[in-house]
């Protein structure tokens, strides 16, 4: 065991005098010599920092390293993420600097040989990243033989048998299934291409777009038909975008552009499929839908809580108000705020908040109120929560259209009473008859030279719809029609 041994350092002392002692003609030489050491004692590689000659852009020096060296920036909790990856770098120490002499010689100037983590047995080196390749040869046979009609896992055996066991092959059976995927999916990507083609020879209206990565593999796409670019014409002051669907074979999520129509329909007004949910992205996809909507950004735009997705809208739609879907934080609530469900006081005054307050401070007092009662005061989610107000709250929005989708305000004009307030009949309060709650009435004022006529609760402004308060002022006053400015053309 101890000649073993002996026999084992001598060989990586050799292969350490042989990496310091070598000159190599180009990056790729150099790479290729740490790595096979690297292979041989047990450790994966990857390129670090470089430096350049003065006012040049050739390397004057650069560094190889352990895959375990450094340490990942500490995530950031406040962005909400679908998953997290576990970090498995311990600031490993173990590297090689090379440098880089004028006539383009590579020479070792640094090597560290210490780790400070275990390495993997002989038996599982082949699994380490930077020891895996796959050659054109086995890629080319496992093409042709997935392409005719033989399973990638029956194929990917055999290429393992033909070279004596999984370890010599030079790639996993993951990384055979991502070749092949890629393949399959370059082709769809083509096919797809070809498609939206087609369409706009029989569609003139139809458009679309694809974007795409430096290695011209597909990130996201999207499209909008005649029936879309023509809705939105109408009715494209609201949108709601959402990213709650996501296809299992290529891992895109679909997000359906909606508005809603004069008969409080939903409509499709485009559809995009997304590679990932980042910024980026969503600046993309933004900038596409104006782009191709005639450059006409909605008035407001609905979306979940998505963090990526504010930024997005913060840079490519500046002229839209951006507002949060309320159905999401009511679903978070009970999970986030422990009280929730065991105090009704807080329930009640939390979903006040959210669509039940006519002014700002209405809404400041119930907020207020609501952390005391639940002894929040240091709650981060609901701090977080209040920082973006203006995002969830009916209390303000009221003088942004938003088709009060959020609203439950449906009472009729039947069940409502009138009290003048002014002597000159341009103010007036309104009450609902079962209630009477003089506390809180709405109140209208009323131009009867102009016509002009305006509610507190801001329907108009926010819905487009004159609401059934000022409408019965009018029948109070026996004025005959509604006055034309509020009979808007979108309904």
């Amino acid at each position: 065991m101890l000649r073993i041994g002996c026999v084992f350092v001598a060989y990586f002392t050799i292969h350490i005098l042989r990496i310091s002692q070598d000159v190599y003609v180009n990056e790729k030489e150099a790479y290729e010599a740490y790595r096979s050491y690297g292979y041989n004692l047990g450790f994966s590689v990857r390129k670090d920092h470089h430096s350049y000659w003065p006012n040049s852009r050739n390397l004057k020096s650069k560094d190889f390293v352990c895959s375990k060296a450094g340490f990942k920036k500490l995530p950031d909790l406040n962005i909400q993420r679908k998953y997290r990856r576990s970090d498995t770098r311990t600031g490993c120490p173990a590297m090689v600097r090379f440098t880089v002499d004028e006539a383009g010689y590579w020479k070792v100037k640094k090597f560290i040989e210490n780790h400070n983590h275990d390495l993997p047995r002989p038996e599982d080196r082949h699994l380490l990243r930077s020891c895996r390749n796959m050659c054109d040869e086995k890629a080319s046979v496992l093409k042709a033989m997935t392409d005719a009609g033989i399973r990638t896992i029956d194929a990917f055996s055999f290429l393992a048998d033909e070279v004596g066991g999984v370890e010599n092959i030079g790639f996993t059976r993951r990384d055979a299934y991502n070749f092949i995927q890629k393949i399959k999916r370059a082709g769809d990507t083509n096919t797809l291409i070809e498609l939206f083609k087609e369409r706009q020879l029989n569609d003139n209206m139809f458009s679309w777009d694809v974007q795409k990565d430096e290695f011209d593999r597909l990130l996201n796409f999207f499209w909008v038909d005649a029936i879309g670019k023509i809705d939105y014409d109408c009715f494209g002051d609201v949108v709601i975008f959402y990213t709650s669907y996501r296809l299992n074979k290529y891992n895109l999520v679909c997000a359906p552009f909606v508005g809603v129509n004069n008969h409080w329909q939903n409509i499709l007004l485009g559809v995009t499929f997304l590679s990932e949910e980042n910024i980026e992205s969503f600046i993309w996809v933004f900038t596409t839908f104006v782009r191709m909507m005639g450059d006409k950004q909605p008035i407001t735009i609905y979306t979940d809580q998505d963090q990526a997705m504010a930024r997005a809208i913060e840079v490519a739609l500046p002229h839209s108000r951006h507002r949060l879907c309320q159905w999401h934080i009511r679903k978070k609530a009970p999970s986030k705020v422990s009280c929730y469900n065991t105090n009704n006081k807080v329930k009640g005054l939390f979903n006040k908040c959210l669509s039940r307050c006519d002014s700002e401070e209405e809404f400041e007092n119930a907020w207020a109120e609501l952390i005391i009662q639940g002894n929040l005061q240091d709650h981060v989610w609901l701090q977080d929560l209040y920082r973006i107000r203006n995002k969830w709250s009916t209390a303000f929005n009221k003088d942004y259209f938003s088709m009060d989708i959020l609203s439950t305000q449906l009472q009729g004009v039947g069940v409502m009473s009138v009290e003048l307030e002014s002597s000159d009949s341009s103010k007036f309060f309104v009450y609902y008859t079962e209630t009477k709650d003089h506390s809180k009435p709405w109140v209208v004022d009323f131009d009867a030279q102009n016509g002009n006529i305006q509610c507190s609760c801001r329907k108009f402004e926010t819905m487009g719809l004159l609401c059934s308060h000022c409408i019965i002022v009018l029948r109070q006053m026996v004025f005959g029609k509604i006055p034309e400015k509020y009979l808007l053309l979108r309904w």
